[in-house]
């Protein structure tokens, strides 16, 4: 191999939240990796994660993505401490359940119905979401005074949140002490493939070399993927996120639209916004994140904001996670999703122990891009 090339046995393109989950799951099993990242220009989808480790809304009509999330969110705690105890810094994961709150009665029975589909495409018992009538909820909650909208909500014991940013900080220092090379502002911008089998990867002023290549670079894969005969059939979604100033704390589970993290501060958030590449934050949204939440818990009210931002998420046409082998370049993957929170744990200690084995297991199957091609014959 030519001795000017830097060179390990995997490559992962993308140092966000995906990206750098994959490259410490291959990092602890013995392999030698190199992390690529384009540095702060990429468009991160970390910066528009609410920070859900969330299970019990996650694959309506899609049981594969449910079982997936599940699968994550029990592996979260054991992940959480192993990369506390590799990185020195805790992702401040917390597994006390999750709400998702409802005002009026049809969106109560809205959220009902969308329960009993969940229900319906599982095995009895391995759904654990239930709905919760207002009275429970003030049983459940009672340092939090409701709003007079709120109905209810839907909640499950399998929910759980945790902070992006020290994730992301995590899987860095770990992913360091595991002896993954992290090289920022190296933007992938050609893909090959030698003679002996090893993909050549030029980013910034480096060529890289291994026989195995991860993309999970989120909305920057669509071109990366066409070189190695995948596919990323991804766009960005724009989210809205909003952070108060520090309180008591008041609320230790976590909700849909609304968390409070261990120092006090409460996030609110967040929007789906179909803007393209356009990370400009919008008053009038937060706007209405903030009228909402306030509906739901009105002493939000007192609290002033400090901030608000935006990203951009990573969406497929049906929202579900797409993971692929490449048919035409063997040992070449892709795994892109919106969840890069809750599905950490798996794609650290699920996904990257059948990237080494060099095939994805029977039960990633539902989740190749081919299932867009059903629906575009259909």
């Amino acid at each position: 191999m030519n001795a000017s090339l830097h060179s390990s046995d995997a490559i992962v393109i993308g140092g966000g939240v995906v990206g750098g989950a994959i490259a410490y799951g291959l990092a602890k099993r013995g392999l030698s990796v190199t992390l690529l990242d384009e540095g702060d220009v990429a468009f991160r989808a970390a910066r528009a994660n609410f920070g859900l480790v969330w299970v019990h809304s996650k694959g309506p009509g899609f049981p594969a993505y449910q079982e997936w999330s599940q699968r994550s969110a029990d592996l979260w705690g054991d992940f959480a401490a192993e990369l506390t105890a590799d990185s020195g810094v805790s992702p401040h994961h917390e597994r006390r359940g999750g709400f998702h709150f409802t005002l009026g009665d049809e969106e109560f029975e809205a959220r009902a119905q969308l329960l009993r589909r969940m229900h319906n495409q599982q095995p009895p018992g391995r759904y654990a979401a239930r709905m919760v009538e207002r009275s429970e909820l003030e049983r459940m909650l009672p340092n939090i005074r409701f709003g007079p909208r709120v109905s209810g909500a839907s909640f499950s014991e399998s929910d759980g949140q945790a902070s992006p940013l020290h994730l992301l900080h995590g899987l860095m220092g770990a992913c360091q002490a595991r002896g993954v090379r992290l090289y920022g502002e190296h933007r992938a911008s050609a893909i090959t493939r030698e003679p002996g089998g090893a993909f050549i990867v030029t980013a910034g002023p480096r060529r890289f070399a291994a026989p195995k290549l991860v993309l999970a670079a989120g909305n920057g894969n669509p071109p990366l993927a066409k070189m190695v005969g995948l596919e990323a059939p991804v766009r960005p979604q724009r989210g809205q996120v909003a952070v108060t100033e520090r309180t008591e704390r008041f609320f230790h589970h976590t909700g849909s639209g609304v968390r409070q993290l261990p120092e006090g501060t409460v996030i609110l958030g967040s929007s789906e916004e179909e803007a393209g590449f356009d990370t400009s934050a919008r008053s009038d949204v937060v706007g209405q994140i903030v009228h909402r939440n306030i509906q739901v818990m009105p002493d939000l009210a007192r609290l002033r904001l400090v901030r608000f931002w935006a990203g951009l998420r990573v969406m497929t046409p049906d929202s579900f996670p797409v993971y692929n082998q490449s048919e035409t370049h063997p040992g070449a993957f892709i795994a892109t999703c919106h969840s890069g929170v809750t599905l950490a744990a798996a794609h650290a200690n699920a996904l990257a122990p059948q990237i080494i084995a060099g095939a994805l297991s029977p039960e990633m199957a539902p989740f190749t891009a081919r299932r867009f091609h059903v629906s575009k014959a259909a």
